[in-house]
């Protein structure tokens, strides 16, 4: 005899809103709910790839198989509170020399990089006789950090951070810019949204998971259970009318 479907307490509360909220849904979005929600699942969308994963971290070693997300970079720190304070979100940084300019102590920091890097003596990279303008971004707290006035410290330092293979933003750690890349580069769906769209390709495990568990009997089960639950009873009755 096949075994039921066993629907704990929690499962049900979070069930019974979701009902609540959502009157009109089907039997297959509410089935969907609840696997979702009983084997703790957290699809996204890699619209780059244009795949659907099961979760972030299958979305990020997927992304990794194909390029890294981050490479290493090394920066030049110089310190000056002119030019970066503990209310500078975002700068803009010179890989030769370290100069920084910051968000919110210069009027337009990203022209003024492009002739910082145009002019700096120590930027001898070249592209057809002209230096080159390269130049690093981030909106790391922790890098920006970095560049607070240190008063003891005068001469610039070098130290090793992480550049986005994506956006090229600076992060001081490899966590950070994978952190980045979950919160800016994927989109979370619903499993409902997941099974109802056909343009987007359903990464193969994921995929079987799903078609394993979308099947009339584990439906018919999921229905069973409900049936006993009397704050259930009117869905039931609605989905079998």
């Amino acid at each position: 005899m096949t075994k039921g479907i066993e629907i704990s307490a929690d499962l049900s509360d979070k069930l019974q809103h979701f009902l609540h909220e959502t009157p009109e849904v089907e039997l297959v979005t509410a089935y969907l709910y609840f696997i979702q929600n009983k084997f703790k699942l957290h699809p996204v969308l890699y619209p780059k790839n244009k795949v659907i994963y099961q979760n972030a971290e299958d979305a990020v070693r997927a992304a990794e198989k194909t390029n890294p997300l981050w490479k290493e970079a090394e920066i030049k720190i110089t310190f000056s509170r002119e030019s970066v304070n503990e209310l500078t979100k975002k700068i803009y940084i010179c890989p030769f020399s370290g100069k920084v300019f910051g968000d919110n102590t210069h009027p337009n920091p990203q022209d003024a990089i492009y002739d910082w890097v145009s002019n700096c003596k120590e930027n001898t990279e070249r592209i057809g006789g002209l230096k080159v303008k390269r130049f690093y971004v981030s909106e790391d707290p922790e890098v920006i950090k970095n560049y607070l006035d240190k008063t003891k410290v005068k001469e610039p330092i070098k130290r090793t951070v992480y550049s986005s293979a994506l956006s090229g933003k600076i992060f001081n750690t490899k966590e950070s810019v994978i952190e980045d890349f979950k919160k800016n580069y994927l989109k979370p769906l619903s499993l409902s949204e997941v099974q109802s769209q056909n343009r987007y390709e359903i990464e193969e495990s994921f995929l079987e998971f799903i078609q394993k568990q979308l099947v009339e009997d584990k439906i018919a089960q999921f229905v069973e259970a409900l049936a006993d639950k009397k704050e259930f009873v009117p869905f039931v009755e609605k989905w079998l009318a």
